[in-house]
């Protein structure tokens, strides 16, 4: 099994953070996050090894500093478009199983990893995480890689179980609270820095103030709501 983390151009991602973070913040930390994502993946002994998808040159810098398998996109393509060049690119190469998640769970942890792994079924088979409203998919794992035909996005995760279900498969769903917390808008930012712990990202958004930030504009919209 491969892990697959595709990242896009890290100087322009993260627009929906705009009402908190600068442009250079949204870049700093989407490569902390990368960065967490990176050293966890790593340290699962139970991957044969892990791919990043990209077309950044930032990115593939970070993959390569972090000794991941780099798969070189030529152009930015959107998260499906990746990960299905990557199940492609790794089946022709005789990889039997592939995980993906992206780089923005930074509370991902070695233990939620493993948990997926071991609930796996043997082929054909997928598996799959929520996010935490239970709208997108934000970790899925096939054998083989191309299993099911996967599309990314807001509301994919029933979708992914229908697709599944139309090919006899019985996926397993997993709910993991690392893997489920994706840091795209304002509020999963918010719940990021309520949270406890030291990853780099969260030392990032302490050291620059951006807790205090959020804190600031949740209570804003809480008193607006009252």
């Amino acid at each position: 099994m491969w892990a697959v983390i595709p990242v896009k151009n890290l100087g322009i991602a993260k627009q929906r953070l705009a009402p908190l973070l600068t442009p250079l913040e949204r870049q700093e930390l989407l490569q902390a996050m990368f960065e967490d994502v990176l050293t966890v993946v790593m340290r699962v002994h139970k991957l044969e090894a892990v791919a990043v998808i990209t077309a950044c040159p930032v990115a593939t810098v970070t993959a390569k500093r972090f000794g991941t398998h780099v798969i070189r996109e030529a152009q930015i393509r959107g998260h499906t478009a990746a990960i299905a060049a990557a199940a492609v690119a790794l089946e022709a190469d005789g990889i039997d199983g592939m995980i993906t998640l992206p780089a923005d769970v930074p509370l991902v942890t070695p233990d939620e990893i493993d948990t997926a792994l071991a609930a796996h079924e043997d082929a054909p088979a997928m598996s799959i995480v929520p996010s935490r409203d239970e709208q997108g998919s934000n970790c899925i794992a096939l054998s083989p890689p191309t299993a099911v035909p996967l599309r990314f996005g807001p509301g994919s995760f029933h979708p992914h179980l229908a697709a599944a279900r139309r090919l006899g498969l019985t996926p397993q769903v997993l709910r993991l609270p690392g893997l489920a917390l994706d840091i795209d808008t304002p509020e999963d930012l918010e719940m990021l820095c309520e949270s406890s712990g030291t990853t780099r990202a969260q030392r990032y958004l302490r050291e620059r103030g951006i807790v205090e930030r959020a804190r600031t504009r949740a209570g804003l919209r809480a008193a607006a709501q009252q």
